[in-house]
């Protein structure tokens, strides 16, 4: 069983930043990949990031790459999703998930273990 927490989310004006987080527990989640993704008000979930806890490799879906930048602290058991220069479409509930396998950028909300609860993201123009 893998438990995960975020936190972070906000208001913020177009052209800010953000960092979210996400605390993972359990006996196995450094076995895992730690996704990002995110649900805007009447779209379906998509995919942001994806660290893998034991490699660090880390991929984006091209929508954020170059603004956003996943990382982890292993210290602390948290992934973290710096957010800049954020654009009013970036608005979403962002969501993080464990997988047990590292998908790169083909992860799919069916395929994830283990979810947050979710943290909100407003981008004002």
């Amino acid at each position: 069983q893998v438990q995960l927490v975020e936190s972070g989310g906000g208001l913020v004006q177009a052209g800010g930043s953000l960092r979210l987080s996400c605390v993972a527990s359990g006996r196995t989640f450094r076995s895992f990949a730690i996704n990002w993704f995110r649900q805007a008000p009447g779209k379906d979930r998509e995919f942001v990031a994806v660290i893998s806890w034991s490699s660090g490799n880390t991929y984006y879906a091209d929508s954020v790459k170059g603004r956003f930048t996943i990382s982890r602290d292993n210290a602390k058991n948290t992934v973290y999703l710096q957010m800049n220069s954020l654009k009013p479409e970036d608005t979403a509930v962002y969501y993080c998930a464990a997988d047990s396998a590292l998908r790169r950028t083909y992860s799919r909300p069916g395929d994830m273990d283990y979810w947050g609860k979710g943290t909100p993201v407003t981008v004002s123009s």
